[in-house]
């Protein structure tokens, strides 16, 4: 039971907290029979010994340690809850007075506890808003992707090679006169013009033909690996045959094949309808990213590092869970990486030093806007979740705190506050040159035909 609680530091209590004697004579016994089966005294078979003849020979207080271990967690959280603090950390500098079965046990601890910030001037926040506008551009570029998902490969007649052919090829390299590793390939295809070989390699098999053999003289860049940085090197290349990505044409045959429309206007306008979805949800998300980030910035007070610490540890183990789904430790990660665990933690600190401030703000502003979650949201929001993992409702009841998916629902309702009571500023269009209007005149032709389509 709690017997004092008094602030003795910046966000940290210590407090008197004891075990009356009888409930520390029970969790002596619970010791004792955790224990008895494996003490075996003289004159009596294992495990069958009383625990006052063990007492008597192995000292009183032989059980004390284990005994307080089983009491502790109880009391202290029964305590901490008397005092109405919230701990951020668990309790520290623990210290026993006394602990007989007599008197029970009286202790001292320290807790550091949630600290009390200010904020101000979080509505009218400003922020930049991207415009989330459509185009027959951005429609004409997902149709061309589309087209390329959809091509096929063919080889083409002996000819001259030019850009964006894809040259089948064997290459050898040679530095000084002597092949170096990793610097040969056979039958390789390689689109000239994607910039994936060494710069100027792709450029010099153009104008070949299949059947060729020629040298293609390049330097390394000075950024190569080091072996090879800013080095002269001569490629031995044979060019075998050259391919060519055949696109399908754009057409209601087309919308057909790729999609459940039967016209390439219902295509477009499908397209249009889900660019717009997502295009609106990535200029949402910004904006709220960059609201957030203000409010961060307005938060005063003095934050425990014991905070910073503990979301650090935990954005650290859940970036090692992610890793290991792959099949890839932690370990072996930051090796490749060229980065130990204590740099790797450095580089995510400011992260998380953002993320404590930003739920301390939320809480506070929930405070003081007076944003809660009613029992009907709580419902309302575990029904979801059971029908996301297909579970009955009482079930999912079972395997979620009801506590935290309130304060994740007052999250996010705050989050939402914020963001509603903020200030779009939107970017103002750059003044239209006379080549860019004559497109933007194309571009509204081409919307008008759609929609006279449909």
């Amino acid at each position: 039971m709690l017997k004092s609680s008094n602030k003795t530091e910046t966000n940290v209590y210590t407090l008197e907290v004891t075990v009356e004697a009888k409930d520390f004579q029970a969790a002596i016994v619970k010791a004792y029979n955790k224990q008895k089966n494996k003490i075996q005294l003289p004159g009596f078979r294992k495990g069958k010994a009383p625990l006052h003849m063990v007492e008597k020979f192995y000292g009183k207080g032989v059980f004390y340690e284990d005994a307080l271990d089983i009491v502790y967690p109880d009391v202290v959280s029964a305590a901490i809850k008397e005092a109405g603090l919230e701990i951020v950390a668990p309790p520290h500098d623990v210290e026993v007075k006394s602990m007989d079965e007599e008197n029970g046990v009286e202790m001292t601890l320290k807790v550091t506890v949630k600290p009390e910030i200010t904020i101000e001037n979080y509505k009218g926040i400003e922020a930049n808003k991207e415009d989330a506008t459509v185009t027959a551009a951005d429609v004409k570029a997902e149709l061309a992707s589309m087209q390329d998902r959809n091509s096929r490969v063919v080889t083409v007649e002996p000819r001259k090679a030019k850009k964006n052919d894809i040259a089948v090829i064997d290459f050898e390299g040679f530095v000084d006169g002597v092949a170096f590793e990793g610097g040969k390939g056979e039958n390789h295809e390689l689109t000239l013009g994607s910039g994936q070989f060494i710069p100027g390699f792709e450029d010099q098999i153009i104008g070949h033909k299949p059947g060729d053999e020629f040298d293609v003289n390049v330097t390394f860049p000075t950024e190569y690996t080091p072996e090879l940085a800013g080095k002269d090197a001569v490629f031995k290349v044979v060019l075998h045959e050259l391919k060519v990505k055949e696109l399908p044409e754009l057409d209601d045959e087309f919308a057909k094949d790729v999609s459940e429309h039967d016209t390439l206007a219902e295509l477009k306008k499908s397209i249009k309808a889900e660019l717009a979805d997502a295009k609106a949800e990535e200029v949402k998300r910004a904006f709220e990213s960059e609201v957030l980030e203000k409010v961060v910035d307005l938060v005063e007070g003095e934050i425990p590092e014991v905070m910073y610490d503990t979301k650090l540890d935990d954005m650290v183990r859940d970036y090692e869970n992610r890793l290991s789904q792959q099949g890839i430790p932690l370990d072996t990660y930051l090796q490749y990486m060229g980065m130990d665990r204590e740099a790797f933690k450095s580089s995510m600190r400011g992260n998380a030093v953002k993320q404590v401030k930003l739920q301390l703000a939320v809480d506070k502003i929930a405070e003081l806007e007076n944003i809660t979650a009613s029992d009907d949201e709580v419902e309302a929001k575990l029904q979801e979740m059971a029908d996301a993992y297909q579970m009955e409702y009482e079930q999912i009841k079972k395997w979620v705190n009801a506590d935290d998916v309130k304060k994740d629902i007052v999250g996010e309702k705050t989050v939402n506050f914020l963001v509603d009571n903020s200030k779009a500023i939107v970017a103002e269009k750059p003044k239209k040159t006379a080549k860019k209007a004559a497109k933007k005149e194309e571009e509204k032709a081409e919307d008008e035909n759609e929609s006279e389509a449909e």
